[in-house]
């Protein structure tokens, strides 16, 4: 299909004869194979007849391999240009441009819909998409072979599908014609290109299921091909963005940084050796070299780095810190939320329309961007900015303390347990251990503490992040840890079993089986403590993100047939826009199917998910 560039080859394709053995580990060293490569017979389908007699033949597959060549990346300005669909031994190639039948695409949207046979795609949001927005049709049972490639070994440096059919069949896919015209009349050489990029799929898929059954991870695969539909759907709907507001902020954000920049260079010239015609030295404050330099000269104990978590423990004591510190975000924010973001207001729908991707990171995060609202700053500014179109309403649902509900689930710690089943507090329960005072005398300072504590815990955390985090020396820090896991034993053996697991496996495995691979020196200490801090995190956020999938799709499903869509995800937390007169029924039913999904995964843990409805992206 016409998407993102992928790497060219001037070879020709190559199909396996039958029964010749199939190298099918990722590390295979496969030789490049020039032979010719014939494409199996095909069909050009331009009225309804041939597309009925098409789907009919096609629905007795096992699986169809699905491709769509299309005018542009984004479905609100291009067109479909062709369909192709493709069994081992015929492919059909639907000519939208040419197209025509009083019954429009019924044939295929029934065909498509049906949860067998079984749509295989490489990146099938895309197609998903398109199908979507032109032609009305979700797709059922779908199976993505680079996403499936992602579940098998993230760390592979490409999967695009030339590098996958490479390293899976041993075939040259040529994606020299990606990029060709495909909004005038086609060649004949364009209608081939077509064909193939479909054809390989079905064997691609065979040999894909048998590696994902040997790794175990058949679950996690089809928790991830389940949720593309919903994917699609976000991106297609967008989310709204309020011009007016966001210049209000840049302007805020643009004079609060001059401000600081201004009071930062006094600071900072306060320790130069000489000033210029003007009184002072100007420094470029996003210079690593000369913030550094300018610090040491105000005998600022730092090194070589001037990094925030090596400054923010000396923020106390030197101003200059303090003031760096409060500036940062700033600068980065005028970098990050600026007008580049008018830019990515489409003009068909005057909305932002971010690309999600669903396996972003190792641990199955999704990651975002053009643009990346995930990454949008919590303040109220910047969140205000995104709001409900008039008669709408957003309805926000996110996940309460999820990742310590699933570390409560697998260490079976009674601490844990017991404040998530009673419903009190975990922050302020773990203040009054931590403490040595009553839950009820627990102040907003001491819990605030816990909180750290507790979310630390989860991501890993030892005692000299956590005394720069707070403030602590490092021996008091050591001391809060020790004393934290005197309360949660359960807690602290459950993380210390899983790093030296996985320094023994090389991995390690979140709820549905997914893996998150490390590569690492054994005989390098850095590398080791670094791959057990990364493991004791990976399986909680890892199973984090299975529970956030499944919700995806059960949500999305709850949603068809109402005025609801969700135009917006971060991590735990869906956000939904309605019509006003449903927001009530719809706040409540997505809450519901959420903890369903959470269900799944924690079965002696209690899952909370927090609903609000309001106007603007905005949480109390």
């Amino acid at each position: 299909a016409n998407k993102p560039p992928l790497p060219k080859s001037r070879s020709q394709y190559r199909l396996r004869p039958p029964g010749e053995a199939l190298q099918t580990s990722h590390k295979s060293q496969l030789a490049r194979v020039d032979t010719q490569y014939s494409i199996n017979p095909f069909t050009i389908v331009t009225n309804c007849d041939q597309l009925k007699k098409a789907c009919s033949a096609l629905e007795q597959a096992e699986a169809i391999g699905l491709d769509c060549e299309t005018t542009d990346l984004d479905p609100y300005k291009g067109e479909i240009r062709l369909t192709q669909l493709s069994t081992d031994q015929h492919t059909y190639v639907i000519d939208h441009r040419r197209y025509h039948g009083p019954s429009g695409y019924n044939p295929l949207a029934q065909l498509l819909e049906a949860s067998k046979p079984r749509t295989i795609c490489h990146h099938s949001k895309f197609e998903q998409k398109w199908l979507l927005h032109k032609l009305g049709i979700r797709l059922g049972g779908i199976f993505d072979s680079m996403l499936a490639s992602q579940l098998i070994d993230f760390n592979q440096k490409s999967h695009n599908l030339a590098t996958v059919a490479r390293i899976y069949l041993g075939i040259e896919v040529d994606k020299t014609l990606q990029k060709s015209d495909w909004t005038g009349e086609l060649s004949n050489e364009q209608i081939r290109y077509a064909v193939r990029d479909s054809q390989i799929l079905p064997e691609l898929r065979r040999v894909l299921v048998r590696r994902l059954s040997q790794e175990n991870l058949i679950r996690a695969a089809q928790l991830e091909f389940e949720a593309v539909s919903t994917v699609a759907s976000i991106e297609l709907a967008g989310i709204f963005l309020d011009i007016d507001r966001w210049r209000e902020q840049l302007t805020l954000v643009t004079q609060q940084h001059q401000t600081l920049a201004a009071e930062l260079q006094e600071i900072l010239a306060a320790g130069a050796p000489q000033g210029t015609l003007f009184g002072h030295t100007l420094i470029n404050l996003d210079s690593h070299p000369e913030i550094l330099a300018a610090l040491k000269l105000l005998n600022v104990p730092v090194d070589r780095s001037t990094k925030n978590n090596v400054l923010l423990p000396l923020a106390k004591e030197f101003p200059a810190v303090a003031k760096l510190l409060e500036y940062r975000p700033l600068s980065k924010a005028l970098t990050s939320y600026g007008e580049s973001w008018f830019s990515a207001i489409n003009p068909v729908t005057h909305r932002v329309h971010p690309e999600f991707s669903q396996l972003g990171a190792p641990t199955g995060r999704f990651s975002c961007s053009d643009p990346n609202v995930q990454q949008v700053p919590h303040a109220d500014g910047y969140r205000r900015c995104f709001r409900a179109p008039a008669g709408r309403k957003f309805c926000i649902v996110d996940y309460s303390q999820i990742e310590l509900r699933i570390i409560a689930e697998f260490s079976q710690d009674p601490g844990f347990m017991a404040a998530f089943r009673s419903g009190v507090d975990l922050h302020k329960t773990t203040a009054s251990q931590v403490f040595n005072v009553s839950i009820d005398q627990v102040t907003a300072e001491q819990r605030d503490f816990a909180k750290r504590l507790n979310f630390g815990v989860v991501y890993g955390i030892g005692a000299p992040r956590f005394a720069n985090m707070t403030g602590m020396s490092l021996t008091e820090a050591e001391g809060t840890l020790r004393r934290y896991f005197e309360t949660y034993r359960e807690l602290d053996t459950y993380l210390q079993d899983t790093a030296n697991q996985a320094l023994e496996d090389r991995m390690v495995r979140t709820g549905s089986g997914r893996i998150v691979r490390y590569r690492f020196d054994p005989k390098n200490k850095q590398h080791v403590n670094s791959t057990k801090r990364k493991a004791r995190n990976a399986r909680i956020q890892g199973t984090g993100s299975d529970i956030f999938k499944r919700a995806l799709r059960l949500v999305g499903e709850e949603l068809r047939g109402t005025s609801a869509q969700i135009v917006n995800i971060i991590h735990d937390e869906i956000v939904v826009e309605v019509d006003d007169c449903e927001a009530e029924d719809i706040s409540n039913r997505v809450s519901a199917k959420m903890i369903l999904a959470g269900e799944e995964y924690l079965t002696t843990v209690p899952v909370k998910a927090d609903p609000q409805i309001t106007t603007e992206w905005i949480k109390d």
